[in-house]
C-alpha cells in the first residue's frame, strides 16, 4: 500500500522538553499519569478528517492551493486514497481517533441513492482499516450545510421537503457512525439560524430543529446506537444569527424542548471567541452542569472576525481551558480533543500537518500539567476560598439552602450595616498563574 507520509518512518515519540526534533513530543507523554489518568486518557486526541485530508488551503479570497496525492482520480478513488492517508497519518502521529462528516469520507452522488451507496462503500473500507490499525471513530456527523439545498437551513428550513431530505441524510450518517463504532454523534447547526427576522418564523424554526434532534434520538434507540449525542455551539457563520449561539443558549434550548437528558456540549475554542467568550468560559459553563461532552481544539485570530480554525499554541489558553476541564467530575467521558484545525494557506507541505498536530498536542499537554498544579496549589485555592468565606456563615448557608427570606436579609442588613469592600486579588492570581506556567 502506498505511503503518503514516507518521511515519517515510525510513530511520533515523547522526547521531553529539551528535544529540538520537530518530530517528537516535548510535553505530551501518553503514559504519564496526571490525577490518576494517563495523558492519553485525559485527551483522547482525534484528527479532523475534513481539514486534514479534504482541505485544500482555500479561503474566502482564493481557491485550493495545495496538491495532495490522495485527492486525485475519480471521486470514489480519491475517497479511498484519503481514507488510507487518514489511517497512516493517525498511526504515525500516535492519535487513537478520527472524526468525519458524511460528505468528507464519501462524495455526494448525482442522486440521494448514489450518495447512500457511496457512503456504504466507504464505511466498509473504513471498518476494515479500523480493525487493521486499531484507530477508532470518535464521532461522526452529517454535513447539512454545504449543499445549496441547505441555503436556508436544514432542520430549520421553511420547506418541509428540505427538512425531510436532511432527516434522510442524518439517518444514514448516524447509521454509518453506529456501524463504525463511533463513540459520539455531533450536531453542528450550520445555517440553522436566520439572516433577517422579516421572513423568519422564529418559534417554528426552533420547534423544527428540536423535532430533528428528537428524530435522531428515536432512531438511535432503534438501531442500537449507544454513543453520546453532542451539540456544538456557534454564534455566527454562516447565518448572521445561529440558534446554537453559545453553550448557555444550547442548554436552555435543550431544557425547553425536553432534550436535556440526551445531549452534551461539544465546545470549540474558535466558536467561543466568535460568541464573545473565552474558551475557558464555554468549557466552564458546560462543565458546571456536567454537560461538557467533547472539545474541538483549535484557536481563532482575535484580529479577524471569522472562523480561522488555527492550531492551538497559546499556553495560557490551553492551561485555563484544562483548569475548566479538570473540574468536571469524570472528565470528558466518551468525548475527546478533536483538532478541528487547519494549517495556514502558506503551509502547503504534508509535513506541516505533523508539525501542527504535534504542536497542538504539546500545548494541551503542557496546559494539563499547569492546570493540575494550579488546582493542587493551596496558596492559589486559599485566595479563592477566602473570597467566598462568608458564604459558610449561618446566613450564607441558610440562603443557599433556600431557607432565608427578604425579611430576614433586611433585618441582617439593619444589624450589620454597610459591607466592607474586599479585594478580588485578580492581579495577584494572574501573577501566581504565570509563575506556575513558567516554572514547568
Amino acid at each position: 500500500m502506498k505511503s503518503y507520509f514516507p518521511l515519517v518512518k515510525s510513530p511520533i515519540k515523547y522526547a521531553g522538553p529539551k528535544s529540538r526534533d520537530p518530530l517528537t513530543f516535548k510535553w505530551f507523554n501518553a503514559k504519564q499519569k496526571v490525577r490518576g489518568k494517563t495523558m492519553a486518557q485525559h485527551f483522547r486526541f482525534a484528527v479532523a478528517y475534513w481539514h486534514t485530508f479534504k482541505g485544500g488551503g482555500s479561503d474566502m479570497f482564493g481557491p485550493a492551493a495545495w496538491v495532495r496525492e490522495w485527492n486525485v482520480g475519480s471521486p470514489m478513488e480519491a475517497a479511498e486514497k484519503a481514507l488510507q492517508a487518514n489511517f497512516e497519518f493517525c498511526q504515525k502521529l500516535g492519535v487513537p481517533y478520527y472524526c468525519f462528516h458524511d460528505r468528507d469520507i464519501a462524495p455526494e452522488g448525482a442522486t440521494f441513492t448514489e450518495s447512500v451507496k457511496n457512503l456504504e462503500t466507504v464505511v466498509k473500507q473504513a471498518k476494515k482499516m479500523q480493525k487493521d490499525t486499531g484507530i477508532k471513530l470518535l464521532w461522526g456527523t452529517a454535513n447539512l450545510f454545504s449543499n445549496p439545498r441547505y441555503t436556508h437551513g436544514a432542520g430549520t428550513n421553511p420547506d418541509v421537503q428540505v427538512f425531510a431530505y436532511a432527516a434522510a441524510q442524518l439517518k444514514h450518517a448516524l447509521e454509518a457512525t453506529c456501524e463504525l463504532g463511533g463513540e459520539n454523534y455531533v450536531f453542528w447547526g450550520g445555517r440553522e439560524g436566520y439572516e433577517t427576522l422579516l421572513n423568519t418564523k422564529y418559534s417554528q424554526e426552533q420547534n423544527q430543529f428540536a423535532a430533528l434532534l428528537q428524530l435522531a434520538v428515536d432512531h438511535a434507540k432503534k438501531i442500537g446506537f449507544k454513543g453520546q449525542f453532542l451539540i456544538e455551539p456557534k454564534p455566527r457563520e454562516p447565518s448572521k444569527h445561529q440558534y446554537d449561539y453559545d453553550t448557555a443558549t444550547v442548554l436552555s434550548f435543550l431544557r425547553a424542548h425536553g432534550l436535556y437528558d440526551h445531549f452534551k456540549i461539544n465546545v470549540e475554542a474558535n466558536h467561543a471567541t466568535l460568541a464573545g467568550h473565552t474558551f475557558a468560559h464555554e468549557l466552564t459553563v458546560a462543565a458546571a452542569e456536567n454537560k461538557l461532552g467533547s472539545i474541538d481544539a483549535n484557536a481563532g485570530d482575535v484580529l479577524l472576525g471569522w472562523d480561522t480554525d488555527q492550531f492551538p499554541v497559546n499556553l495560557y489558553d490551553t492551561a485555563t481551558a484544562m483548569v475548566a476541564v479538570l473540574q468536571q467530575k469524570g472528565g470528558i467521558g466518551s468525548g475527546g480533543f478533536n483538532f478541528d484545525a487547519k494549517c495556514r494557506r502558506g503551509s502547503n507541505d504534508v509535513m506541516d500537518l505533523f508539525y501542527a498536530h504535534i504542536g497542538g498536542m504539546d500545548a494541551f499537554a503542557k496546559g494539563l500539567l499547569v492546570a493540575d498544579k494550579i488546582l493542587s496549589d493551596k496558596a492559589y485555592s486559599q485566595i479563592v476560598d477566602d473570597r467566598y468565606a462568608t458564604w459558610k456563615s449561618p446566613v450564607g448557608k441558610e440562603i443557599l439552602a433556600g431557607k432565608s427570606s427578604l425579611d430576614k436579609l433586611a433585618a441582617f442588613t439593619l444589624k450589620n450595616g454597610e459591607p466592607a469592600l474586599k479585594s478580588g486579588r485578580q492581579e495577584l492570581l494572574e501573577i501566581h498563574f504565570n509563575d506556575i506556567l513558567l516554572s514547568l
